[in-house]
């Protein structure tokens, strides 16, 4: 299972033949996004290796497939019905004429207003497949991104999420995030247990990660993706209950590291910027309060304490050091922020009964979290100051009550924050941009996902 997770980390060969016709142009803007989706046009793909591999058929559906949805998900293209083409694309080229013989025709697609078109092909010899892409943009008939990507026939998935992540650099200036990948909590492996699995950002691919046969809950990556901290109940030799211990797991040795141990509560992890500490709450038979410690399991100081009685949960680091987290130290539970040492606390949130689960844009710019208003909690996002606060969710039961969506996680580019919600009766793992105007389910199952965290990219 590890080994097969480091393939996924492994760079695949991405061979440029054309530089983009408008180096660091920006062909959609983010804002413009919202009101106005680019017109698409994908043909399926070319073949053009030999008629005999038996594999290629397949191997084209998934290409456009994998493709396809993540473009879609991007919120940035409405595709335009293959119906509607006005060349027959399986007997033009993937460049355009006059340049190149039996080249396609720039009118034919301004024709159908599109504003993008990208035309692909692939061939396979043995076991090593070359897609080869071309995305234009039909206004100007230009040529934005021409990329060849090579890779094994087990390596399709990534082929294709390494070309939507080009395109999407391309048009907007930032990297999509379809390498990434996500690490959550879930009951896949047996009713009674919670074990720690990784994923795909859409749901492919799941790996377990842990075996304990137990509870194993609140996972979080390090910032380099390397390392997974998490909580687990387990029982140690000789006592008589289990406790929540933290540990550390290392994704290239698949080594299990137990840090944090102390009797009571150890869970919460959240890695610092360096890569060499983490920030997790521990109870010690008092009320909780938030520590550092380094990776091997020495304290590095109490960032909380109280005041008494108080509980301080769930911290949260930004890209930029600064801590987010939950505590009822008015109350009732709201988001707190401080300085990395604990000083300068600052509430940012004043709403609802129940507020908690902090996340960090990658910028640090933005906090999303889990709010109680009535009986449901729902996903919301705003400032780091905690102000321009906007809803993302609401969604009902089929018995009409309303929903629960919970434990918020931006993706690696901060486009989309990712949540669970038991709308369907189980808790399954849904994405919302980051605006909230756009909302789709990843899981689609019969099992329950807890506190999803999303990855930063895979290189």
């Amino acid at each position: 299972m590890i080994k097969q997770l480091l393939a996924l980390l492994l760079v695949l060969s991405s061979l440029p033949f054309f530089a983009s016709a408008q180096e660091g142009g920006i062909y959609i803007k983010a804002g413009e996004a919202r009101t106005k989706k680019s017109l698409l046009a994908m043909p399926p793909l070319q073949y053009s290796g030999s008629p005999g591999s038996s594999r290629y058929q397949a191997v084209g559906v998934d290409l456009f497939n994998i493709i396809t949805n993540d473009l879609s998900v991007s919120s940035y293209f409405q595709f335009i019905d293959q119906k509607a083409f006005l060349e027959n694309t399986a007997k033009v080229g993937l460049t355009p004429a006059p340049g190149s013989p039996n080249g396609f025709n720039f009118q034919s697609w301004s024709a159908i207003q599109a504003d993008f078109l990208i035309k692909m092909g692939f061939s396979i010899v043995g076991n090593e497949i070359t897609l080869e892409t071309y995305t234009y943009h039909v206004p100007k008939a230009q040529l934005v991104l021409g990329k060849k990507y090579k890779g094994t026939i087990g390596s399709v998935r990534r082929l294709a999420h390494t070309f939507t992540n080009d395109v999407l650099k391309a048009l907007t200036g930032v990297e999509g995030p379809f390498l990434s990948r996500v690490v959550v909590s879930s009951d896949r492996s047996g009713p009674q247990t919670k074990e720690i699995f990784v994923m795909d950002w859409d749901g492919a691919n799941v790996d377990q990660v842990s075996t304990h046969r137990s509870i194993s809950i609140s996972p979080a990556w390090s910032p380099d993706n390397s390392k997974i901290a998490y909580t687990s109940y387990v029982k140690r030799v000789g006592a008589k209950f289990r406790n929540a211990d933290m540990l550390i797991l290392d994704l290239a040795t698949g080594k299990r590291s137990l840090i944090s141990y102390r009797q009571g509560i150890n869970s919460g992890a959240a890695f610092a910027p360096d890569n060499k500490h983490i920030y997790l709450t521990i109870s010690q038979g008092t009320s909780p309060d938030i520590y550092k410690m380094t990776l091997n399991g020495n304290l590095a100081g109490k960032i909380t304490n109280g005041p008494a009685g108080a509980l301080n949960v769930e911290p949260a680091m930004s890209s930029n050091g600064t801590l987010a987290f939950s505590s009822d130290r008015a109350g009732r539970p709201m988001i707190y922020t401080s300085n990395a040492d604990g000083s300068n606390v600052k509430r940012i949130t004043f709403a609802g009964v129940f507020n908690s689960s902090p996340s960090w844009s990658p910028d640090g710019k933005k906090i999303a979290f889990s709010g109680q208003s009535d009986n449901n909690f729902d996903i919301f996002v705003m400032n780091a100051d905690g102000t321009g606060m906007i809803r993302l969710t609401s969604a009902k039961k089929s018995n009409g009550r309303m929903a629960s969506n919970e434990d918020p996680s931006f993706s690696p580019d901060g486009r989309f924050v990712m949540y669970t919600s038991d709308r369907t009766g189980k808790s399954q793992i849904y994405i919302s941009t980051a605006d909230g105007t756009e909302e789709r389910r990843v899981t689609n199952d019969s099992h329950n996902y807890y506190k999803p965290k999303w990855s930063n990219n895979i290189d």
